[in-house]
């Protein structure tokens, strides 16, 4: 590293040690002789002004103390991605001289050694071979040579540019655009510019499948200008961004599986809503985004929501959700098959964790995994039968009643608890000796015990003072009947399931 500084200096991106920084001020500070750098840190800790000095202002900076003056020969301007590629797997020319003519190219940890006048060519096709190149933390910061990266590795296929000098989407749009069969990109770590305006749609990145642009300070309407040029991207991260505004992406993104935009501070919930029709979307990554509520309003109470019809999995850990009736709303979701809530304040309402899962489960009806861990037919049952008993006496005193007849729970009741009233049985009841008696259907919960169920038969169907006998029709157990012989047991100690078919006999 020399004086010699490169031309368009400013905004460029520099290492000086194992420190990273963007390049403010190019040119003398007087009294001192000579040209300095002034530059804003990524840590601000590392610096010691806002870009003033003895009273003038060269630069401005984010942090008060963020930013510094260093000469040209302590900052690396990076070199360009080829010689970055023979750098990590061991081909340049410094080896090649102090080897003489033996050479060694190393893969992953493997070590391939060539001996001779041929080592070179050998070397050659060895890199275009290459399917899968990770220059991390290896300081590039331009393409380099045009069409040199697509003659030297013709192959490639995934490259993982992260951590180093680039500070331009269009130094990530040359490299790419030599790599004919580029599906996945990560550029994450590379505070960047990103274009402000429309650009015409190139072919560059026709084939990209997944893109990783966390950290690189993105905003989300530079994601919405750059999405044309995506046209069958699956993946997309952007977490640690600062996005806190979203907007609806209209004819992009939409063959978009996976978005992550985790610890971006979103400024509310509704923010959501301007992305929930990406009809693909299948997982959505929210951790740490500031989250403080959920809602789907075009769904009443036991509906679903035209909103996020293909999400499957869900994470919304370390949020701000402190109320159950997000939870609620997540029942709403049609697809909804994984949760990761973990580190929510509504998580301390309840100081038992076995009640707190059951909860949830009991709560989302279609969930199969939560937190990681599967839910089991027998744990679902079991917690939807606990919820009935806990919030049993409440749906009582809200208006509930076993007679559907005086059935009336308030709004209340029912905007805390959506899943309470679906949570019982659904039975059809026939009286296979009385053929003129039409089948019914009915709504049981499963704690109602049998003598209940008698009295509440005996109003139904109009049946005079008769000893009714009581038994049911699983298709689980076709061909035989099982007798309901025990007045004070309730239904689910039969194991009566919904669907079933309860036969009345008088």
């Amino acid at each position: 590293m020399t004086d010699w500084v490169p031309s368009e200096a400013l905004g460029r991106r520099v290492l000086c040690g194992t420190e990273y920084a963007t390049v403010r001020y190019v040119g003398s500070v007087p009294p001192t002789a000579g040209i300095w750098l002034g530059v804003e840190w990524d840590d601000p800790q590392r610096g010691k002004h806002d870009g003033t000095y003895e009273g003038t202002q060269y630069f401005k900076c984010r942090h008060p103390r963020g930013g510094s003056f260093i000469r040209p020969n302590k900052a690396n301007f990076g070199v360009d991605f080829l010689t970055a590629v023979k750098n990590r797997y061991g081909l340049n020319d410094e080896q090649d001289a102090q080897h003489g003519t033996e050479n060694t190219l190393v893969f992953g940890k493997k070590t391939v050694e060539f001996v001779g006048m041929d080592s070179i060519a050998e070397q050659q096709r060895q890199l275009n071979q290459l399917v899968d190149i990770s220059v991390c933390e290896c300081a590039v910061s331009h393409a380099g040579q045009k069409e040199e990266i697509g003659r030297t590795c013709a192959n490639i296929r995934h490259i993982n540019l992260s951590k180093n000098l680039i500070s331009s989407w269009e130094t990530v749009t040359a490299i790419a655009s030599e790599v004919q069969n580029l599906e996945t990109l990560n550029a994450s770590g590379n505070k960047m510019k990103f274009p402000s305006t429309s650009t015409s749609v190139s072919s560059v990145f026709s084939k990209l499948r997944v893109l990783a642009l966390n950290q690189t300070a993105i905003t989300w309407t530079e994601v919405l200008l750059c999405a044309p040029g995506w046209p069958r991207l699956e993946e997309l991260y952007l977490t640690s961004n600062n996005i806190m505004v979203l907007e609806r992406p209209d004819n992009v993104l939409q063959t978009l599986k996976l978005l992550d935009l985790s610890d971006n501070q979103l400024v509310d919930g509704s923010q959501l809503h301007l992305i929930a029709h990406l009809p693909r979307l299948e997982q959505l990554i929210l951790r740490n985004s500031g989250i403080a509520s959920i809602d789907f309003p075009d769904a009443g109470f036991g509906c679903k929501t035209k909103m996020f019809p293909s999400l499957k999995h869900l994470a919304i850990n370390d949020n701000k959700i402190s109320q159950w009736s997000s939870i609620n709303e997540l029942d709403k979701l049609p697809s909804l098959r994984s949760l990761q809530c973990h580190n929510n304040p509504f998580m301390d309402t309840e100081k038992n964790p076995e009640t707190l899962r059951q909860l949830i489960i009991a709560k989302i009806s279609q969930l199969e995994v939560l937190n990681k861990s599967e839910i089991l037919p027998a744990e679902r049952k079991g917690a939807e039968l606990d919820y009935r008993k806990i919030f049993g006496n409440d749906w009582l005193a809200a208006g509930g009643n076993w007679n559907p007849e005086k059935n009336n729970p308030s709004e209340e009741f029912l905007a805390a608890h959506p899943r309470y009233p679906l949570l019982c049985l659904t039975l059809t009841i026939k009286c296979p000796e009385k053929p003129e008696q039409k089948p019914v259907q009915k709504k049981l919960p499963e704690s109602m015990t049998i003598q209940k169920v008698k009295g509440l038969l005996y109003r139904l169907l109009k049946i005079p003072g008769s000893e009714l006998k009581l038994s049911y029709e699983s298709s689980k157990l076709e061909g035989k009947e099982v007798e309901l012989d025990n007045d004070l047991k309730p239904l689910q100690f039969y194991s009566i399931e919904n669907g079933d078919c309860m036969l009345v006999r008088w």
